[in-house]
């Protein structure tokens, strides 16, 4: 993508969650405040001027609709505003806006008509300043002093001459902003309503990518005439992003100016009474700080070209340390060395995954839309809490999340929490709760979402497991959790009557795939009438995990250590046969399956004995499994890397979600617990 129009596609997507954020907010308070209503027109005035300069005019007009409410708002301070309604027109209007830019991030036009959601801001607009006893038009805005007046020429007569004011003005930007030029256009497109002629230094800023470093130096010099006064213009252009320092004059004696265009204007020095010149007035971020930026936005391919290259080096580091031909000799200085670089690179690893975790409060805070939406639906009355969001996780992991996130706050709110008559029937308040809670543990995040509704139906559900046939054992060995598990089985659903929300059976399939695909797990509890907890266990990251190393034969394996419960060298009475022949481990009194590595993968090896062998014991969301190897190697920090496609082509790997590259330059298949349960 072009540069300008992925810096346009960034910012716009920042300012259209902050936009939800404080609209949201308002709607809860029950009104605007002027911090708000002044947040809510920058950000619509930015999103339009931003719009227009890329022609993406459908966008530039529905925010200008929305920044005239505010306008009026700021202005007028009126006092009935219907919130619950002006909200919806915002959100809609976002809605909008967000598809039209998806359009753009996927190479399309962004053509959608925006003239009913338009339409419904002038109506709001208009019936706003009736209720207000303000039906006249907008106030003009009063005349400047004459002594005030600075007179421009546009090849015109002195009769046909227009009173203006004259300002000069120097942007710089923050360090490590990039794209100094096209920033600068910006500012040019923003404040094309507001002045009559516009100059600036340097003038190629489109024709010429160069111009970023002259402006770097330089800043952007700006020279223009408007009707608006001193303050409006240095309100205006304080807005202006990753600004370090703006400087405004007001030009009170100017003589013909060399950079302005003889044959377009010429400005001339009208006489002034007394009028003191207007100071130069540098407005500076961060004022008694360091001035210099300690944030920077970094293009994410740049942090997988990185995160790639820490893990070859880790790769590295292990075949040079775990070198089989280094055995048994005594290299204390390269012992010491080895530990060294082993240190060096532990660190590197962890600097550059920090760099790659995100917190999670972006997409917890989207959560806040999907539940005030489907509230005024189905006509509940819900409260979202949230918990650690500001707890971080690897922005791939974050990306993969979002969907199932948002299936569960939607089931929990269509399903667990009841209408508020039922609510009261069955002694709560009228209002449900939703808790969205994240943490760390380990290497990996937790994140429970807990509800205070009626809980799930164990026996309806049983049923319909046995309908679709998804019980694989007795009944009466079901635990509570494998029962509540079922949820997630494709087509599985216990509402008898199809709603728009719910009802076919898909849906939280999806959830448990993509949570798979990123090597967690979901596990679900519930009390009937007091409520449901459904948990998520995600790694931090999904480059480089901790791993198991196993040996069967002359293959190796690795088992992440996040799906490890424990692992033992079984003895012979605890080994159990059923009556269909599969074989079964008893621990502390419960049965578990087992699984013989070397025959799913048909592996030649002398360890077939259970007790000459060691059970690994993998727990998932469903069940738990004893997985049986040869013997274990070791732990070690593995980079994953995707099983190649020719191998895919010619041979099954259920339970196989990747490889990785051993330190004695042999390839390990990493494997996948809740694959190789398909092979009990």
């Amino acid at each position: 993508m072009e540069p300008m129009l992925e810096m346009f596609i960034f910012e716009t997507n920042q300012n259209l969650e902050q936009l939800e954020l404080i609209t949201m907010n308002s709607e809860k308070n029950g009104t605007f405040s002027s911090e708000e209503i002044n947040d809510i027109f920058r950000i619509m005035h930015t999103i339009k001027g931003s719009s227009a300069m890329m022609l993406v005019n459908e966008v530039a007009t529905l925010a200008h609709s929305i920044e005239d409410i505010f306008f009026y708002m700021r202005e007028n301070k009126p006092e009935n505003v219907e919130c619950s309604t002006l909200t919806d027109i915002i959100l809609d209007s976002a809605d909008f806006i967000k598809e039209e830019i998806s359009k753009l991030e996927a190479g399309k036009l962004a053509d959608a008509s925006a003239s009913l959601l338009s339409e419904s801001t002038k109506v709001f607009l208009t019936e706003l300043k009736v209720s207000n006893g303000d039906i006249a038009q907008e106030k003009t805005p009063k005349k400047p002093a004459k002594n005030q007046q600075y007179y421009i020429a546009a090849e015109k007569t002195s009769d046909e001459a227009e009173e203006l004011n004259v300002f000069y003005a120097v942007i710089k930007y923050k360090e490590n902003c990039e794209m100094e030029n096209i920033r600068a256009y910006t500012v040019m497109n923003s404040m094309q309503d507001v002045v009559k002629e516009i100059y600036c230094l340097p003038d190629n800023i489109l024709e010429d990518d160069d111009t970023a470093f002259e402006i770097r130096k330089n800043g952007f010099n700006i020279w223009f005439t408007t009707k608006k006064s001193y303050e409006e213009i240095h309100n205006l252009l304080e807005k202006t992003i990753f600004l370090q320092e703006l400087t405004v004059k007001q030009l009170a004696g100017v003589e013909e100016c060399d950079f302005w265009p003889v044959k377009k204007a010429v400005i001339k020095e009208v006489v002034l009474d007394d009028v003191p010149v207007k100071p130069i007035l540098v407005a500076k971020k961060s004022e008694g700080h360091d001035a210099h930026q300690t944030m920077i936005s970094v293009n994410v391919d740049k942090l997988d070209v990185l995160m790639d290259l820490v893990g070859e080096l880790v790769i590295a580091e292990a075949m040079v340390t775990q070198n089989p031909e280094l055995a048994g000799l005594e290299l204390k200085s390269f012992h010491k060395a080895s530990r060294q670089l082993k240190k060096i690179s532990s660190e590197l690893q962890d600097g550059v995954m920090s760099i790659r975790m995100v917190p999670l409060s972006g997409t917890f805070q989207k959560m806040n839309r999907i539940v005030r939406d489907m509230s005024k639906k189905l006509n509940k009355q819900v409260e979202l809490v949230l918990v650690g969001e500001e707890t971080e996780v690897d922005k791939n992991v974050i990306e993969h999340i979002s969907d199932p996130l948002m299936h569960l706050i939607r089931n929990s709110l269509d399903h667990g929490i009841e209408v508020p008559e039922e609510r009261v029937k069955n002694g709560k308040n009228t209002i449900g709760k939703i808790t969205l809670e994240a943490k760390n543990a380990g290497n990996e995040v937790v994140i429970n979402i807990v509800d205070d509704g009626q809980g799930l139906n164990r026996d309806k559900i049983l049923k319909r497991a046995r309908e679709n046939n998804l019980i694989y054992k007795s009944e009466a060995e079901l635990t509570d959790k494998e029962i509540y598990s079922f949820i997630f089985a494709p087509g599985f659903s216990t509402k008898e009557k199809v709603t728009e929300f719910s009802g076919r059976g898909v849906g939280m399939d999806v959830v448990m795939k993509n949570i798979n695909a990123v090597g967690g797990t979901i596990l679900v509890n519930s009390e009937p009438g007091k409520g449901s907890i459904i948990t998520l266990k995600i790694p931090l990251t999904l480059a480089i995990i901790a791993g198991m190393t196993v040996k069967v034969g002359n293959a190796s394996y690795t088992i992440p250590i996040v799906s490890i419960r424990e692992s033992f060298r079984p003895i012979e009475q605890n080994i159990i046969h059923d009556p269909d022949g599969s074989e079964m481990i008893m621990v502390r009194g419960q049965c578990y399956p087992i699984v013989r590595l070397h025959k799913i993968y048909n592996i030649s090896t002398e360890v077939t004995d259970f007790t000459k062998g060691i059970i690994i014991m993998v727990e998932t969301e469903k069940m738990t499994i004893g997985i049986f190897a040869d013997q274990l190697i070791g732990q070690q920090q593995i980079v994953v890397k995707p099983v190649p496609i020719y191998i895919k082509n010619i041979s099954s790997i259920a339970g196989i979600t990747g490889c990785t590259l051993l330190g004695d330059g042999n390839i390990s298949l990493i494997l996948d617990a809740v694959g190789l349960m398909s092979k009990i």
